[in-house]
C-alpha cells in the first residue's frame, strides 16, 4: 500500500492545501508561516514514514505527524482567539486536525503491533 492511498494522508494533504489557500492574505507572516508549516508537516511525515523499511520507522514518523496535528490544532485555536482566523472555518480546520490525530493514533497502534 502506498501512503497516497491512506485516507489520513489524503485528508491531511487537503487540510494543508486549504490552510495555504485560506491564509494567503493573512498579514501576520510569522503566524501564517508557522501554521502552514505544521499543516504541511503532517502529510509529509506520513509519506516519509511509509517510504521507510520497517513498521518501527513508519510508527516513528506517524508519531511526528501526530505531534504536528496537535501543534496545528493549537495554532488554529490561538489564531481564532487572536482574531487572525475566521471562527467558523477555522473551527472546522481544528476539528479536522483532531480527527487526523485520532486516525494517526490508530495507525501507530497498528504498526506497533506489526513489529
Amino acid at each position: 500500500m502506498s501512503y497516497e492511498d491512506l485516507d489520513v494522508w489524503k485528508r491531511s494533504s487537503r487540510l494543508s492545501v486549504t490552510l495555504y489557500q485560506e491564509t494567503k492574505d493573512l498579514r501576520d507572516f510569522g503566524f501564517r508561516d508557522q501554521l502552514t508549516r505544521s499543516g504541511l508537516s503532517i502529510p509529509s511525515n506520513i509519506a516519509e514514514g511509509y517510504e521507510r523499511d520497517s513498521d518501527a520507522e513508519i510508527a516513528q514518523f506517524l508519531k511526528i505527524a501526530k505531534g504536528s496535528a496537535g501543534e496545528l490544532r493549537t495554532q488554529i485555536l490561538i489564531g481564532i482567539e487572536a482574531g487572525f482566523l475566521p471562527r467558523p472555518a477555522a473551527k472546522q480546520w481544528a476539528d479536522e486536525a483532531k480527527q487526523i490525530g485520532k486516525m494517526l493514533a490508530a495507525l501507530i497502534r497498528h504498526h506497533k503491533r506489526s513489529r
